[in-house]
C-alpha cells in the first residue's frame, strides 16, 4: 500500500531515535555489568530490546507503507560515567523520544492515517508508562536513599 511520503519520513526520523536509545542503552547496560551493577545491566538490557521491538515495528510500518527505512542514521548518544548521569541521560533520551512521538501523532491525525497513529500511541504508552515511569522513578530513588545506598541496592541479581 503507498504511504504518504512525508509520512515515511517521519516514521524514518523515530526509527533513527529509537535506534539511538538502544544504542546508548546498550552501551550503558555493558558498563554497568563490567561495574558488577547486575540489575542495572539487566533492566537495561531489557530496555534495549524494547526500543529493538520499538525500531522492528517501525520498520514494519515503513515497508507497509512501501516507503524505505533508513536503519544507519543514528542521533548522537549521551553515554554517562556514573550511574546517576547514565539514568538522567537515558531519561532525557526518552523525553525526546515521547515528544517525537507525539509530534508524529498529531501529523498522522491530521493526514488521516489512523493505523499508524494507533502504532504510535502503542510506542508512547509503552514510552511513557514503561521506560520514563522506571527512570524516574530510580532517579528519585537515589534522591531519597543516596547514590551509595541505591548502587548497593542495584549490585546483586540473578545472572
Amino acid at each position: 500500500m503507498k504511504g504518504s511520503q512525508a509520512i515515511i519520513n517521519r516514521l524514518n526520523q523515530q526509527l533513527t531515535l529509537e535506534l539511538s536509545s538502544m544504542d546508548q542503552y546498550l552501551a550503558h547496560s555493558k558498563l554497568y555489568q563490567d561495574w558488577g551493577i547486575n540489575k542495572l545491566h539487566q533492566q537495561l538490557s531489557h530496555e534495549y530490546e524494547e526500543e529493538l521491538e520499538h525500531a522492528q515495528k517501525l520498520i514494519d510500518r515503513i515497508l507497509f507503507l512501501e516507503g524505505t527505512a533508513d536503519t544507519a542514521s543514528r542521533v548522537a548518544i549521551n553515554v554517562g560515567d556514573t550511574v546517576e548521569q547514565m539514568l538522567k541521560n537515558d531519561l532525557q533520551a526518552e523525553y525526546k523520544v515521547a515528544e517525537s512521538l507525539r509530534s508524529i501523532i498529531t501529523f498522522c491525525e491530521q493526514q488521516q492515517d489512523y493505523v499508524t497513529r494507533n502504532l504510535l500511541q502503542e510506542l508512547l504508552n509503552d514510552t511513557e508508562t514503561d521506560h520514563i515511569y522506571w527512570l524516574e522513578q530510580h532517579l528519585g530513588l537515589i534522591e531519597r536513599i543516596g547514590i551509595a545506598n541505591y548502587i548497593q541496592s542495584q549490585m546483586s541479581a540473578t545472572k
